[in-house]
């Protein structure tokens, strides 16, 4: 069944409105999927514009879209609906292989219910567009924020610095005006094979569109086997179709919120400590 999703003033799914193609979606695609696979699948089903794609949330790590995703799958995991693995793989489990349109209307009220919010009002006997309560700021935002605050150059070196930590070598950062967008180039080595590998650098919210990626791409060519384009915002739908159209080169893309878990991951600014927790045993103790 097919229904017209309702949006913001931005025409933007609200969340609620997000449940039943996110159900539909991993149905589609064999009952499992990544969120950016999801994401994509959604987007498509839904023929949600460009222009709604690229609308960011706040600190621009995310779209707004992806963002009221992410609440439905929340809503639909602490509902029985789905699970999510510990490698971000979200899948439907066998109440959600099959829920009903009806089933799906009453999630909203029933999270609701147990985590002691209000409900949503209703208008029209339909659901309201009232978002969940947002969540405390994480150490994403926090280090977007931080990374917002730096200059242009200083965003760069940071780049050069993340592709040499790696496994790039001979990473230099050209920046040149009138460089077609290239800011930089390195090499991969992958075993015997090497890569020559143009980079350019977009510090700001909101989302890259397909037009960057294709003068990007053309900038490149004849000067470099690989592209990578690293950002603090958001691509496209029609950006990430772009980037890997068939017969052209492969241009890779690298967002806000795989560039958070890039610079969790090799240390770079960003340290996480592990938490000692020590519990007394008291039966150890009566049973002396």
């Amino acid at each position: 069944m097919t229904c017209l999703l309702r949006t913001d003033s931005d025409g933007v799914p609200l969340f609620e409105g997000l449940l039943r193609p996110t159900i539909e979606a991993l149905r589609e695609l064999g009952g499992s999927a990544g969120n950016e696979e999801l994401l994509d699948a959604v987007i498509r089903r839904e023929k949600i514009p460009e222009p709604a794609q690229a609308i960011p949330h706040k600190d621009g790590r995310i779209s707004r879209l992806s963002y009221r995703l992410s609440w439905a799958k929340t809503y639909l995991g602490k509902a029985g609906l789905l699970v999510n693995s510990a490698r971000g793989v979200w899948a439907l489990t066998d109440a959600g292989e099959k829920v009903t349109d009806e089933a799906l209307e009453r999630v909203p009220a029933l999270v609701r219910a147990e985590r002691n919010q209000p409900a949503t009002p209703r208008t029209n006997g339909r659901l309201g567009a009232k978002e969940p309560e947002a969540e405390p700021p994480d150490w994403r935002e926090t280090l977007l924020q931080t990374v917002q605050t730096i200059t242009p150059d200083a965003f760069e070196r940071l780049s050069q610095r993340l592709l040499r930590e790696a496994g790039f070598v001979k990473v230099e950062v050209t920046g040149k005006t009138g460089d077609g967008g290239i800011d930089g180039q390195g090499v991969l080595r992958i075993n015997l094979v090497t890569f020559q590998v143009a980079f350019q650098c977009k510090r700001y919210q909101g989302s890259v569109g397909a037009s960057v990626v294709r003068d990007f791409r053309g900038a490149m060519v004849g000067r470099a086997d690989k592209g990578l384009i690293i950002t603090t915002g958001t691509f496209t739908q029609a950006a990430k179709d772009e980037a890997i159209r068939p017969g052209a080169p492969a241009i890779d893309l690298i967002d806000g919120e795989l560039l958070c878990q890039l610079l969790k991951d090799l240390k770079l600014g960003v340290v996480t400590r592990m938490v000692e927790e020590v519990t007394v045993d008291g039966g150890w103790f009566t049973a002396l």
